[in-house]
């Protein structure tokens, strides 16, 4: 069962090797390597499930020494959601590139992605997290510039340059910890670090650089032009998967390994930070003009939902409290992953079926593209947090804690987020289903509405209704790995 760790890093890339050899065949050779890999994860899910945490030390080497590998329950939840996010998007961008040669420049970079987000949920210390966090900027900023526009190009750049620094950023706190303790495993490291001014430093510029990858308020600045410029697919990986994997490492290591470094009010200015977030995005996606330009700053604001849960978390002792509330925290982390892919893959499919993505020109949209409009609607239940999906969940354990530890200021921007996007959503429905005509009219260049709108419905269904099934897992999440 342990096999499966590093099958789970190295399929991808072999995919990648064998994509980038064989251009031609890159497809099928593409569309192999990602059901591999996503049964290699299956296999995973069910080792956990079954026997508990699992770790692989490469080589033999053991820490401090060696590269180790860790799955719990946690971060083996985010792999598949991973895994299912990346074949929906794997079987939608066959139809979505018909050119041949970007085709065949998508697969090599889309597996090399997919390989770093495997390799950073399951890295046992902090430099092999940069060395993921290295991979998925490179691997990241190319696939945006797949668009091919002067705007695409631009902010690939733009989004290239703000990932080295942070980046650069994380790397002087992995540099100032290791000349501390002299070793980076995450687990020795829960044991062994204490407050000081060293660890605290350390915390803020790990902090930072990875709060550049996860576009935490006021750090958004490059998402926006950089999710609305590339071409769907990318999109929504990058919004569904990248930023929510870097969100995360911030959340493992202030919870686990710098528990002890940590401080409220550290905890509650990243709050405030995640609710600035969530107030903004929601602001900035009511009044954008774009469908995916809507979805890109949705993402800011989903994204701030997550920091909200830190300043709650801070000062639980381990119990079921806390893990109940870290399973609320995943359960929202995995519905929006979801979602948001679904959204941006039919945000995809209206503009290449209708030749843009203006949201005032959508009229005809649900007669035209009903499965892509439907898709829209059940993302939008899920961005909203209306009942039954995982979201609503997440979002009413998160008002009970604050509730009931006395927080009560983090009800307004919970409350604001969620009226917003309602708002957001239903413009976007209104249009659609508006009869009058629109200066566009729509194209027949085939379909592939079905992956994202079975994201939807796990979103929403799967997370939501189904969620008694997953609820034993999530409430048995430890942070620390």
């Amino acid at each position: 069962m342990s096999a499966s760790l590093p099958l789970a890093v190295s399929l991808p890339l072999l995919g990648a090797l064998a994509t980038t050899l064989a251009p031609r065949r890159a497809r099928t050779l593409g569309l192999i390597a990602a059901l591999a890999s996503s049964a290699v994860v299956a296999w995973l899910v069910v080792a956990v499930w079954t026997q508990g945490a699992l770790r692989v030390d490469l080589g033999g080497w053991s820490a401090p020494l060696g590269i180790g590998l860790e799955a719990g329950g946690a971060n083996t939840l985010l792999l598949a959601m991973t895994a299912l996010v990346a074949l929906a998007i794997s079987v939608h961008a066959g139809d979505y590139f018909r050119d041949r040669i970007q085709l065949g420049h998508f697969w090599p970079l889309w597996l090399l992605l997919w390989a770093a987000l495997n390799a950073l949920l399951l890295a046992a210390d902090l430099f092999n997290i940069y060395v993921g966090l290295e991979l998925l900027g490179l691997a990241g900023a190319a696939l945006a510039a797949l668009g091919g526009s002067r705007a695409a190009l631009s902010a690939s750049l733009r989004y290239l340059l703000v990932g080295l620094l942070g980046s650069m950023t994380y790397l002087l706190g992995v540099a100032l910890i290791y000349t501390a303790y002299g070793q980076l495993d995450l687990g020795l490291l829960a044991t062994q670090l204490t407050a000081g001014a060293a660890e605290a430093t350390a915390l803020a510029l790990l902090t930072l650089g990875l709060a550049f990858k996860a576009a935490l308020f006021p750090l958004h600045f490059w998402l926006p032009p950089t999710h609305a410029n590339a071409p769907a697919p990318v999109s929504a990986a990058l919004s569904a998967l990248v930023g929510k994997v870097a969100a995360w490492l911030i959340l493992l290591l202030w919870l686990g390994p710098f528990a002890t470094v940590t401080a409220p009010a550290g905890a509650t200015l990243l709050g405030l930070l995640g609710a600035c977030g969530v107030v903004w995005g929601s602001w900035r996606a009511l009044r954008a003009e774009r469908l995916k330009l809507l979805a890109a700053h949705s993402t800011v604001a989903q994204i701030g939902y997550l920091f909200i849960f830190v300043p709650l978390l801070q000062g639980l002792a381990p119990g079921s409290e806390r893990t109940t509330l870290i399973g609320a925290l995943l359960l929202m982390a995995l519905t929006h992953g979801f979602a948001k892919a679904a959204f941006f893959l039919a945000a995809g499919q209206v503009q290449q079926h209708a030749g843009h993505d203006r949201i005032s020109d959508l009229g005809g949209t649900a007669q035209r593209l009903p499965a892509t409009t439907f898709t829209l609607g059940l993302a939008g239940v899920a961005l909203i947090g209306l009942p039954p999906s995982g979201s609503f969940i997440g979002k009413w354990l998160l008002l009970e804690a604050a509730i009931a530890q006395g927080q009560w200021w983090w009800i307004a921007p919970l409350l604001a987020g969620t009226l917003l996007a309602a708002a957001y959503v239903f413009r976007v429905l209104a249009r659609a289903f508006n009869l009058e005509p629109t200066p566009q009219r729509f194209v027949n260049q085939g379909r592939a509405e079905l992956p994202g709108l079975v994201l939807a419905v796990i979103a929403v269904v799967g997370l939501g209704l189904a969620a008694g099934g997953l609820w034993g897992l999530l409430e048995a999440v430890e942070v620390e790995r």
